[in-house]
C-alpha cells in the first residue's frame, strides 16, 4: 500500500510541474503592445566596442579574463547621449528599445552593486542605463534589457561544461548556486531601480548545449528557470520573458525570437525550431556585426531593411533591429543615415505594418500579406513568376487598389477569394503595396 501511496505522489508531483504556464492579464496585454509595437533597436554596446572587433572578442580573440578587465581603464564613453540614441530610434518609426546590460564578457552596462566589472568603474563614471531609461519615458519608447544567462569571466559559472569560454584563464572549480544567486541580485536591480521594462531578454543557454541542429539538445546545466522567471513576473507582473536559446518556448516565456533570421527560415543553422503561437520577434544585423567592428563595412541597404521589416510582418513576427554603437558612444553616421530613411517610408506606409498581424497568405520570396481588422495589405517586395496572386477573403472589390503605385491592377472575384493581376510593376518602389478593404458583414 506505501508503494501505491508513492507513485500516486510521483504522479501528482510530474502533473503538477507539467502544467503550462498561465500568463497573468498584465502580460497578456503587455503580449497584445508587443505584437502592435512591430519594430525596435536592438543595441550592443559595452567594454568590448573598444578592441573595435565585435562583442566576441574576447572568446574569438582567448583573452585573459585579466587582460580583458584592463578595458576599464579605456573605455570612456563621452560622447554617449541618451536623448540622441531615443531620438533615432524613434524617428526611425521604433516603438521600443532593448539595450544589452551584461553581455558574455559579463561587463554590466549599469551600477550594480554584486560587480566591480561594470561601467561606473571607468573613467565615465555615469549609469547610461538610468539616462537611457528616463529618456525613453520622457520620448515614448518601451524598454527591454538583454541579459546573458553565460559569463566567459566569473569563475562560479559553470564554464567546464560551457562550449565557449575555455581560454578565459579560470582555473577554480565553478559554483552554479552562487552564479544563480548572483544572477538574482542583478535582475532584482534591474527590475528595481529603473522604472517599467518590458521584456528581459536572455542569451547563452546554447553554451550548456549540443550545436544548433542537433538531435539531443539537453542543457548540461539546470538553469532553475522556474526560479529566476518567477522572480521576473513577480518584480514586474507585466515583464515578458524571451530567451535566445535556439530552441522551442520553455514555461514560463512570453514571446519567441529568432536569430539573423525571420520566422520559418534558418540561414544561418540557429533557427531550427518552428514558429509557436507565442508573439514572435526576429532580431537582425544592420551590417554582419552585432557590436562595433571597425572593418564591418557591409551595411544593409534601405531596401534591404524595408524587406525585413515588411516580411516580418508578414511572418507575424516584429523586427528587432540592431545597431553597434562606437565605443565613444555614438552610433555611427551609417546606421543613422539608413535609419533615416526607413523613418521616412514608415511615415507614409507604417499603418501597413503596425497593429497588423500576419495576413491571410502564407510568405513568398516576393511578398507577404499584412492585416488588421478593415484591411489586407499585399506587400510586393519581387516579381512572381505569373504576376497574378490569389488572396483568400471576401473585399470590397471595387475598392482595392494600389496604394504607393499606379500601374494598373486587375482584381477578379473567385471562389475563396481574390485574384489580382498586376502589369507593368514599378521596380523603382522598394515595397509595393495593395489595400484590400475587407467586406465585413455587419449585424442588424
Amino acid at each position: 500500500m506505501k508503494n501505491i501511496f508513492s507513485i500516486i505522489a510521483i504522479f501528482f508531483v510530474i502533473g503538477v510541474n507539467a502544467q503550462a504556464y498561465l500568463p497573468s492579464k498584465e502580460i497578456i496585454q503587455s503580449r497584445s503592445v508587443f505584437q502592435d509595437q512591430k519594430f525596435g533597436m536592438f543595441i550592443h554596446w559595452g567594454a568590448s566596442s573598444v578592441l573595435g572587433n565585435g562583442e566576441w572578442v574576447m572568446e574569438t580573440q582567448s583573452i585573459n579574463k585579466e587582460d580583458y578587465k584592463k578595458l576599464l581603464k579605456v573605455f570612456n564613453p563621452i560622447d554617449f547621449d541618451a536623448a540622441k540614441w531615443v531620438s533615432i530610434a524613434k524617428n526611425a518609426g521604433m516603438k521600443y528599445i532593448v539595450l544589452i546590460t551584461r553581455h558574455h564578457d559579463g561587463f554590466s552596462n549599469w551600477d550594480t552593486k554584486y560587480s566591480d566589472w561594470k561601467i561606473t568603474n571607468t573613467h565615465y563614471k555615469q549609469d547610461p542605463l538610468k539616462l537611457l531609461a528616463a529618456e525613453c519615458k520622457k520620448q515614448g519608447l518601451k524598454l527591454g534589457l538583454y541579459y546573458s544567462t553565460l559569463d566567459w569571466s566569473r569563475d562560479d559559472y559553470p564554464y567546464e561544461t560551457g562550449r565557449t569560454g575555455q581560454k578565459t584563464g579560470r582555473i577554480q572549480k565553478s559554483n552554479y548556486a552562487s552564479y544563480l544567486q548572483f544572477m538574482k541580485n542583478q535582475l532584482t536591480e534591474l527590475l528595481t531601480n529603473y522604472g517599467e521594462i518590458s521584456c528581459i531578454w536572455f542569451d547563452g543557454h546554447w553554451d550548456q548545449t549540443n550545436p544548433e541542429g542537433a538531435k539531443d539538445r539537453t542543457s548540461r546545466v539546470d538553469w532553475k528557470y522556474d526560479e529566476i522567471y518567477s522572480l521576473i513576473h513577480k518584480l514586474q507582473p507585466g515583464c515578458m520573458i524571451g530567451n535566445n536559446h535556439h530552441l522551442d518556448p520553455l514555461p514560463g516565456e512570453d514571446f519567441q525570437m529568432f536569430e539573423q533570421d525571420l520566422p520559418g527560415q534558418n540561414h544561418t543553422g540557429l533557427s531550427f525550431q518552428a514558429a509557436s503561437e507565442l508573439p514572435l520577434e526576429s532580431c537582425i544585423t544592420m551590417n554582419d556585426s552585432w557590436g562595433f567592428r571597425i572593418t564591418d563595412r557591409k551595411y544593409k541597404s534601405f531596401k534591404e531593411i524595408i524587406n525585413t521589416l515588411v516580411g516580418a510582418a508578414g511572418r507575424n513576427s516584429n523586427l528587432l533591429l540592431n545597431v553597434g554603437p562606437m565605443p565613444n558612444g555614438e552610433i555611427q553616421h551609417e546606421f543613422v543615415d539608413t535609419l533615416q530613411k526607413v523613418g521616412q517610408w514608415v511615415k507614409q506606409y507604417g499603418h501597413t505594418i503596425y497593429g497588423t498581424r500576419g495576413g491571410p497568405m502564407n510568405a513568398e520570396n516576393w511578398g507577404v500579406t499584412t492585416q488588421n481588422e478593415e484591411n489586407v495589405y499585399l506587400h510586393l517586395l519581387g516579381i512572381p513568376a505569373t504576376k497574378e496572386i490569389f488572396i483568400p477573403g471576401n473585399y470590397q472589390i471595387a475598392k482595392i487598389k494600389g496604394m504607393n503605385f499606379i500601374n494598373s491592377i486587375t482584381v477578379t472575384k473567385k471562389e475563396g477569394g481574390v485574384s489580382i493581376q498586376i502589369q507593368n510593376l514599378d521596380h523603382s518602389i522598394v515595397d509595393q503595396i495593395i489595400i484590400l478593404p475587407k467586406l465585413i458583414s455587419r449585424k442588424q
